[in-house]
């Protein structure tokens, strides 16, 4: 059997289809499964181990990616994105079953692709469970697991400049909506904390983006010597290297999030305008803080949540959480 997943989005609902994914393999061990991504979300491929196979698309890649779906003999295709692009992929695959979220019927001619849909409404269920979903909606009996942490792990060959020695704290400051960010001095004065106090080294990790990179540059102490570095690494493999190697990581509501859960690491994550229920890591080693609600971590979460902004959340909730993880058993 050669099943097709199609999961077109970014890095967060990559790392979050993987629980997908895992059912599918579990279902049909025998099964050569292939999974379609976007270049951006590429070098995680290898870092999924219930994949057998890539297909990537993205600019420059020509006709390849097509030719790869158009001659794969697939048996059973599933879309996870549900954009015109994978609606495309998905036709060309010519497979048997042909699957998506009911959602996408109100694009009737993207509709043509497909034979078979789950009733899944993501604004209803965390995003892994809405992927699970889907997944569930063509395994025999419904016969999946119901299990929405993620999984990911590191490929034997990716150590290069990833590798940070010793204990270390990840910091993820950055994120691709301004509205996200927390304040700089706060971000310095945990760092502080947790160089002085806890003795963890401290990475601060940026992408590419220039106003990323100033906001990690602007905060106090985040280059000393010996105590603390920031680090751009040149891609996704990399940065997930420095994530499962880390003693704790805290970010605001991206990708490292996601990263973090895979590996199960002690995280923080910062929610303010975005709603922690759809995106937050669910392992018991997480603390999901909220601007919302400031007072204390949350553990009560809804499909409508309060918005507010980043500012509400405090320095010392955030240390508070910080030392709830630290007196966990590694």
């Amino acid at each position: 059997m050669r099943i097709l997943a199609l999961q077109l989005k970014r890095i967060g609902d990559l790392v979050l289809t993987t629980p997908a994914l895992r059912a599918l393999r579990a279902a049909w061990p025998e099964a050569h499964l292939a999974l379609g991504v976007m270049d951006g979300t590429a070098p995680l491929l290898g870092a999924i181990p219930t994949v057998q196979s890539g297909i990537v698309f993205g600019r420059g890649r020509g006709w390849r990616p097509w030719q790869q779906v158009l001659t794969g003999g697939w048996d059973l295709c599933l879309d996870f994105t549900g954009n015109d692009r994978s609606a495309l992929a998905t036709a060309l695959s010519r497979a048997r079953r042909r699957v998506t979220f009911e959602s996408v019927r109100r694009r009737r001619l993207r509709a043509l692709a497909y034979n078979e849909w789950s009733p899944s409404k993501v604004r209803e269920v965390h995003t892994s469970r809405h992927y699970l979903d889907l997944a569930a909606q063509v395994v025999p009996d419904r016969a999946v697991a119901d299990d929405l942490q993620p999984e990911l792990v590191m490929p034997p060959n990716w150590r290069g400049e990833a590798v940070a020695e010793g204990d270390y704290a990840l910091l993820h400051p950055g994120t691709a909506r301004p509205e996200k960010y927390w304040l700089a001095e706060r971000w310095g004065e945990v760092a502080a904390y947790l160089r002085d106090t806890c003795g963890l080294k401290t990475i601060f990790t940026s992408g590419p983006d220039t106003f990323e990179r100033a906001h990690v540059q602007s905060i106090p102490g985040a280059d000393l010597p010996g105590k603390s570095e920031i680090r751009q690494p040149k891609n996704l493999i990399e940065l997930a290297g420095l994530v499962a190697g880390a003693r704790l990581v805290i970010s605001c509501d991206t990708a490292v999030v996601h990263l973090a859960a895979a590996f199960r690491i002690p995280q923080i994550a910062l929610f303010g305008p975005t709603n922690p229920f759809h995106w937050r890591p669910m392992h018991d080693r997480a603390v999901v803080l909220s601007a919302a609600q400031p007072e204390a971590p949350l553990t009560q979460f809804e499909p409508r949540m309060k918005e507010a902004a980043m500012e509400h959340i405090s320095t010392a909730l955030v240390i508070r959480a910080t030392n709830s993880l630290l007196a966990l058993p590694r």
